[in-house]
């Protein structure tokens, strides 16, 4: 198992930690983002990961690993192929969560979302919505990161690498704008 210690001197080493003026996927700004992007750029690293994420779900009932595109894909995949399950994504259609590409989640399956980085948990709750409504029960939601530092609930078990409060704040109240003229930056997956 990974300690936290060890899950940053991956994130220093591939780059993944970035420092500046940030415009996260919830909307809210930042001067730290963590870029898991950059995590598979060594698939040994990312391997070493996946397998802790899937050591942490250990016994959790799973049939499928599914997470939100784009930044989930690649971790959801090798979390997946750990954990010996199938593994879907799902992507915004006309602002929505939703199946394509011909995926589809079985009635009844047993479900684990997994995300790159959850800040609010918007889009994994888009996702665990999504799944029940196919029928599914979702068993577990795992992430890397959680910069809301254990104050996000899924309703269900959350598991996570890294738990952190990386300072965020409403676009329209942020002193980073505020006091200098650093350009926002918009690293992530929705624009």
């Amino acid at each position: 198992m990974l300690t936290q210690e060890q899950v940053l001197e991956i994130f220093r080493k591939t780059g993944g930690v970035l420092k500046g003026h940030f415009k996260l996927t919830s909307g809210r700004h930042s001067d730290t983002y963590m870029q898991c992007a950059k995590l598979f750029i060594d698939p040994k690293s990312s391997e070493a990961l996946c397998k802790a994420l899937a050591e942490k779900l250990a016994g959790t009932e799973v049939d499928l690993v599914i997470s939100p595109a784009i930044g989930g894909i690649l971790m959801g995949y090798e979390t997946a192929r750990q954990l010996g399950v199938p593994n879907i994504f799902a992507e915004r259609e006309n602002g929505e969560m939703c199946l394509r590409r011909g995926f589809s989640i079985p009635k009844g399956a047993k479900v684990i979302v997994v995300e790159d980085v959850v800040t609010t948990g918007g889009s994994v709750k888009e996702v665990v919505e999504l799944a029940k409504k196919s029928g599914a029960e979702v068993t577990a939601v795992a992430s890397i990161v959680d910069r809301s530092n254990g104050k996000v609930d899924f309703g269900v078990k959350y598991v996570n690498l890294i738990s952190m409060e990386v300072v965020s704040y409403e676009a329209d109240h942020c002193p980073i704008c505020e006091n200098t003229d650093l350009p926002v930056v918009k690293p992530g997956s929705r624009i």
